[in-house]
């Protein structure tokens, strides 16, 4: 990192999960609002992130009893997607952000540009305490809004990977959901994509969506847009707009053959006890179909 005559601060974390899925909680500002502090008596309200480079962002950070906050804010003058973020703040220091992944565990290093109003070792706390917080949530499996599940399954990620996403076996791991469950559409990264199944009186109903991220045997990236009603696309209304945003996301995890699969998804609380009941359901079926699957080829 290129610095003036400034101090430079360096800190680390190693969090174990795979750097796709610390990404993600890295830089969605749904998430940021929820680990961006350093102590408990402090808050992100709220978070704005345009994560590109030239894109600027600003979070919100104040005491929760109201006596102080500011904006912390600047620009992105790097980003290269899951190795590295560059911004400048708007007081002109620099700061850098490297992830490292050997597929299971991520290490994120950070060397940021100090002030001059504070001694060192208290913005070395300071930044390492949120650094901490951050790991702290990703490798919680409690977030707010949030829910996980996970599955130990006895074939290699490329296996339930390809099970998950194919026609056939897609509308039969999720058939506890609906019994005539499918989707149309690409599960290419960008595409939109459609998940069917039947309304209460017959009709065609579902989720309208788009993938946020694909890559193959590792993650998959669901991030939905609004609803399907009587066939028609819904993006506004409240059920709608409960769903508009909301994330599912697929983490495939190798371990010598067999796979954790661990699944995060945005989680309205209307919504919350039919699927603490329905998705455990839903991947003891995945996992059925893989190692079925899996001993039919031996």
């Amino acid at each position: 990192m290129e610095t003036s005559s400034r101090i430079v601060i360096n800190i680390e974390a190693f969090i174990n999960a795979p750097v796709e899925k610390v990404w993600i909680f890295r830089t969605e500002p749904k998430y940021i609002i929820h680990w961006n502090n350093a102590s408990d008596d402090w808050h992100t309200p709220g978070a704005e992130n345009d994560l590109r480079t030239g894109g600027k962002f600003l979070f919100r950070m104040e005491a929760k009893d109201g006596s102080s906050g500011f904006d912390f804010t600047g620009e992105y003058t790097n980003v290269e997607k899951y190795r590295l973020i560059e911004y400048v703040l708007d007081d002109g220091r620099r700061v850098k952000t490297s992830f490292t992944s050997d597929g299971k565990v991520t290490r994120v290093a950070e060397a940021f540009e100090a002030e001059s109003l504070n001694p060192v070792e208290l913005q070395r706390t300071g930044w390492q305490a949120i650094l901490d917080n951050f790991k702290n949530f990703v490798e919680s499996p409690e977030k707010p809004g949030v829910m996980h599940c996970e599955i130990n399954i006895g074939a290699k990620a490329e296996k339930v990977y390809k099970t998950m996403l194919a026609e056939k076996t897609y509308a039969e791991w999720t058939s506890v959901f609906d019994p005539s469950s499918h989707f149309k559409g690409s599960w290419d990264k960008g595409s939109k994509i459609f998940f069917i199944g039947s309304g209460k009186d017959g009709s065609v109903a579902g989720m309208v969506s788009r993938i946020k991220e694909n890559v193959p045997y590792r993650f998959v990236s669901i991030e939905h847009l609004g609803l399907i009603e009587n066939s028609l696309e819904i993006y506004s209304g409240e059920n709608a707009e409960k769903w508009a945003g909301a994330l599912e996301n697929y983490t495939f995890i190798d371990n010598n053959g067999t796979t954790l699969l661990e699944v995060d998804l945005d989680v309205d609380n209307d919504y919350r006890s039919y699927f603490d009941t329905t998705w455990p359901e839903a991947l003891k079926n995945l996992k059925e179909i893989c190692e079925r699957t899996d001993k039919e080829n031996e």
